[in-house]
């Protein structure tokens, strides 16, 4: 874009905006920021960003911003807006994909914060396959109120205690005043921690880009060194796809056991495979996760937030402990120019509370688990680490509803009971469209003290501060036929963790009866973006991506 003499126009327009001929002589490095002033976690990316930017110039770069588009989940929940969340993860990596080949950078630094910004950037990143690198906002800090930490998660859940008589107003409106204290990502193990700590296992983020608070000024260090290494992985021609193998793609799920990450992470690790030409099966799932110990329990698991995690020794401690049993390959390469093995060295767990020793987890498998059966033929997937033990095993009438709106009025109302198997179908990335959270529903079940005693299965998702026998991404979804659509009210279901297993207990012939009588839903969105992605978005099994007709 700014060499040879075939080039003076650009250049001519890049010194419109004051650039000297000494800094396009320099690396060119494209600052994608997702600033905004509605996402909590990105209403402080400006400071990031500049710290980025000197970081680049002390290098020797010459940094130049562009931003993305950022959706608050927490903020679109339990209404329409959410259908555009998980959609957007792909507008987010298209525009990277845009702005990065319409303005050829010679290096990329992304920086995300929130749910559906970390995986799309993560895709853009490894499509693009430019030197790249990641420095996230930070997360949010958790507040001791009443003695017990809370976070978003706890405001929702302390809505369903309103409503079933367990709390007053006034706790609620106390709950609310101090659940999210300040700028970052929501403080517990939810989908954007998550995704941000498996940006240090994937090797495109530097140790502690996970667990540093949006608030201390480690994060401002760590954006100007992320700055800097840009400049040097450009010198040395470092991609992407040189770092992302299939390797590290297993040690993602690895850490992801061992975490006990959101179900979200299952999602977006498969369209970045997807992205990096590597195919990750749901039974890769359980594979990984059979011989994965669970050694955190983070909200909305356990009471501990991230503040915490980063204070017992961070990621490095995590990965620190797999890798001495042999659980990951610590040979793989990271933005650092070290080995994975080399970064976390002298890494230790400083607290075994928060990061349990490998031979004294919380559960000997892992944090995730992919159900599969003939009511979810191509998978399911459900958090174990947050489900009550009572809750493995259950079995139960269903109480059927066709819409998240539906469910959250049914519970509300009163009309679910102990036993119950709450199904919310058609929510699915086709028939939602969108494939919504569904953290209202779960946290009110939860806030209500029901929990231990309801389950609820859906073609959509959760929450990653989602906590219970809450069971997502069941494959194929209603809109498109699956068995979940011929679900009736009443139908028994089990649920049989343990095992693997979501059966809708109805014969064959029964099934096939029903499959014959079904009439697919009508797109619910006829027109804009979600009636393009409607026709696009293939099943959650697959990462809910986009793929073009015949491909």
């Amino acid at each position: 874009m700014t060499r040879g003499v075939e080039r003076a126009p650009h250049r001519s327009l890049l010194k419109a905006m004051g650039y000297t001929d000494e800094e396009l002589r320099r690396p060119l490095i494209g600052i994608a920021n997702s600033f905004n002033e509605i996402v909590p976690g990105h209403i402080h990316l400006r400071t990031i960003s500049e710290a980025v930017k000197a970081g680049v110039r002390s290098a020797g770069g010459t940094p130049i911003e562009f931003d993305n588009i950022a959706i608050c989940d927490g903020l679109a929940m339990g209404h329409p807006g959410m259908k555009y969340s998980l959609p957007s993860r792909e507008l987010i990596a298209d525009s990277c994909e845009s702005m990065a080949t319409a303005h050829p950078f010679d290096g990329l630094v992304f920086i995300p914060n929130c749910d559906k910004i970390v995986p799309g950037m993560l895709m853009a990143a490894t499509r693009l396959n430019i030197p790249a690198i990641f420095v996230s906002g930070g997360p949010m800090l958790s507040l001791n109120v009443g003695g017990r930490d809370i976070d978003l998660s706890s405001v929702f859940e302390a809505v369903g205690a309103v409503k079933g008589g367990r709390i007053d107003e006034a706790t609620l409106q106390a709950i609310e005043d101090n659940a999210c204290p300040g700028c970052g990502s929501c403080s517990g193990m939810f989908t954007a921690n998550s995704m941000n700590c498996l940006t240090e296992v994937m090797g495109l983020g530097l140790p502690g880009n996970g667990t540093i608070p949006a608030v201390y000024s480690g994060r401002i260090r760590l954006a100007k060194e992320a700055g800097m290494r840009v400049v040097d992985l450009v010198e040395k021609d470092i991609k992407p796809l040189d770092i992302v193998t299939e390797a590290v793609v297993e040690n993602c799920l690895a850490a992801d056991m061992a975490l006990g990450c959101s179900t979200n992470s299952i999602l977006h690790l498969t369209a970045i495979a997807y992205e990096c030409g590597i195919t990750l099966h749901m039974d890769d799932i359980n594979t990984i996760s059979a011989k994965t110990p669970n050694l955190c329990h983070l909200s909305p698991a356990g009471p501990h937030h991230v503040q915490d995690l980063m204070a017992a020794g961070g990621i490095s401690a995590v990965l620190a402990e797999l890798l001495r049993h042999g659980a990951i390959d610590g040979s793989v390469r990271t933005v650092t120019g070290k080995t994975l093995a080399e970064n976390v060295a002298d890494a230790v767990i400083l607290n075994p509370a928060v990061i349990r020793p490998y031979d004294n987890p919380y559960s000997e498998s892992g944090g995730i688990a992919a159900l599969f059966g003939n009511l979810a033929p191509d998978g399911s997937v459900v958090k174990r680490s947050a489900v009550a033990p009572e809750m493995l095993r259950h079995t139960g009438p269903a109480r059927v509803y066709d819409s998240e709106e539906d469910a959250i009025a049914a519970i509300y109302g009163g009309e679910i009971n102990p036993g119950d198997v709450v199904v919310i179908r058609f929510e699915g990335p086709r028939g939602g469209p969108g494939m919504r959270e569904m953290l209202s529903p779960t946290a009110a079940i939860a806030g209500m003290g029901l929990d231990k005693e309801v389950a609820l299965i859906t073609d959509g998702r959760f929450s990653g501060a989602t906590r219970g026998a809450s069971i997502g991404h069941i494959s194929p979804e209603g809109a498109v036929g699956g068995t979940i659509a011929l679900v009736e009210e009443g139908d028994q279901i089990e649920i049989d963790i343990p095992n693997y297993a979501l059966n809708l207990l109805v014969d064959d012939e029964t099934l096939a009866k029903r499959r014959a009588a079904f009439t697919p839903p009508a797109p619910r969105i006829k027109k804009g973006w979600l009636a393009r992605y409607t026709h696009l978005v293939t099943s959650a099994s697959e990462g809910a991506v986009l793929r073009v007709p015949g491909e």
